[in-house]
């Protein structure tokens, strides 16, 4: 039996910016990685606001995030495909007829599973571009990259000039994704760019656990009416974007003319404290408490301290800049969660619950979506 959908939240109406989702109307959209959190938002900003063809890929490991709740409330039918990208066959009758390609397939716990991470952020990528190559030649890709390419910061703002040195790694293996973006764009013409993405946050992340960034675990915390721990002392500096204006972003290299090749920083204007943010999210949930305590020893070794992104060239190349401020986008949050409380928090033993297996969640994807979307 199908969960009932919880009712849209228009999230993507507040959001006052450039890019247009109707400009997709008549294109073919593949969305990798489209049950995961910024996936599933990107899918329903075009299921609501375009007539585009929408296509997903979701392989539903346990350790990347995807979730099939993520689709509840979508206004029309999308093709779920789930299976693992390193899939060339697959990938390739999928791919067929595909205008834009949103490649958002990702992988967290790289130092506790670096091989998997390795096949996700790495192998995967390069079995997508190799496909897409004899699928779709003349399709667009925007990849999703990441801060940790830059590792510890040498100077702030971090521009894309700044030295890439990645302290873990998920950095390296992101980075390597975009070299063979930039490789595939050079060697065969296949237009890709690429975005490096700052902590994300917003509706539909993972928040059952922090593999998903101290942002979904510091909401976790505070909606379970828990303690926020926040290592070090707290002063570390970061820049956060709604997940609205990420999607803005994508939205817009998809479609931009002179995206092709380059490599854009997102980031924010309101750089905030570790601690500084903890009480902020307690504030406005009005529960749990935050302290701080000294790093875990392994943790020490790969935090890298302060960390702003200087966005001046996808502001002045493609008009971009976030436009949700940090208050009201956590306010936002807060609020889709509170109003899904048992699809993304349950009760407060699933709160602490182990992951499904691969299996588990792939069984659920089809049983919930063999309705209104076609599932393979």
């Amino acid at each position: 039996m199908r969960r009932k959908s919880p009712p849209i939240v228009p999230e993507f109406e507040k959001v006052h910016s450039p890019s247009k989702p109707g400009d997709y109307d008549g294109r073919t959209v593949l969305v990798t990685g489209g049950l995961g959190f910024i996936g599933s938002n990107l899918v329903h900003c075009l299921a609501a606001q375009s007539r585009a063809e929408i296509r997903i890929v979701d392989s539903l490991h346990p350790a990347c995030g995807g979730n099939p709740a993520n689709l509840d409330g979508l206004p029309r039918p999308v093709s779920v495909h789930v299976f693992d990208m390193r899939d060339g066959s697959r990938l390739l009758k999928t791919l067929a007829g595909v205008d834009v390609v949103f490649n958002l397939v990702s992988h967290s716990d790289s130092m506790k599973a670096p091989l998997q991470d390795l096949q996700a952020n790495a192998e995967a990528q390069l079995a997508l571009l190799e496909a897409c190559r004899r699928a779709c030649p003349k399709a667009r890709v925007v990849y999703a990259s990441t801060r940790q390419c830059y590792g510890r910061p040498q100077r702030l703002p971090v521009d894309e000039e700044h030295p890439v040195v990645p302290i873990d790694v998920n950095g390296v293996n992101k980075y390597a994704a975009e070299c063979y973006h930039r490789i595939y764009l050079n060697t065969y013409g296949l237009e890709t760019c690429t975005l490096r993405l700052t902590n994300t946050y917003g509706p539909r992340q993972m928040i059952r656990n922090a593999r998903q960034g101290f942002i979904g675990w510091f909401l976790h915390q505070a909606l379970c009416g828990r303690e926020i721990t926040v290592f070090g002392d707290g002063s570390q500096l970061r820049d956060l974007n709604y997940v609205a204006c990420v999607v803005d972003a994508f939205l817009l290299a998809g479609l931009h003319p002179g995206a092709v090749g380059g490599t854009y920083n997102l980031g924010s204007d309101e750089p905030i404290s570790l601690l500084e943010l903890a009480r902020l999210i307690v504030r406005l949930s009005g529960t749990g408490t935050c302290r701080t305590a000294p790093f875990p020893s392994g943790l020490a070794r790969i935090d890298i301290g302060d960390y702003g992104a200087d966005f001046s060239r996808i502001r002045r190349g493609l008009g971009w800049q976030p436009r949700v401020p940090l208050r009201e986008g956590l306010l936002r949050t807060i609020r889709f969660f509170r109003q899904h409380r048992d699809v993304y928090l349950g009760s407060e033993a699933a709160c602490t619950s182990p992951s499904l297996t691969w299996d588990e969640n792939r069984a659920a994807a089809v049983q919930t979506w063999s309705g209104p979307s076609a599932v393979s």
